[in-house]
């Protein structure tokens, strides 16, 4: 006999299937649906994405760079403008729900200086 996990059943509609408007933290699509809304966002700011890593983006502005890298739900970003860093810490908690840790020292088992 094999187990059947539980499931949400309506009993006043037992022939219906829920659609989700949007995906649940937990769920398998949450990821890829955080990771579309949150390039699309940076897209629309002006963002370029790289051509082979989707998920390292960059922006020119004048002589200056700023570079990010998403990794799940990290992103780790720097700029040749110190300016600039703390302009995008701001962009994103006006629009996300963030906490900023400080400036980088290990990565992947990396330090960083």
């Amino acid at each position: 006999m094999s187990y059947k996990p539980p499931r949400f059943e309506d009993d006043k509609k037992p022939n219906h299937v829920y659609k989700l408007r949007k995906a649940l933290y937990g769920l398998k699509q949450a990821p890829r649906a955080w990771y579309e809304r949150l390039r699309d966002f940076l897209l629309s700011k002006g963002f370029k994405m790289g051509k082979v890593e989707t998920t390292l983006l960059n922006k020119k502005i004048g002589r200056d760079l700023f570079v990010l890298q998403i990794y799940v739900d990290d992103i780790i970003f720097g700029s040749t403008n110190q300016v600039f860093c703390e302009e995008f810490g701001n962009m994103m908690a006006n629009d996300f729900e963030m906490s900023m840790i400080g400036e980088l020292s290990y990565y992947l088992g990396l330090q960083i200086k």
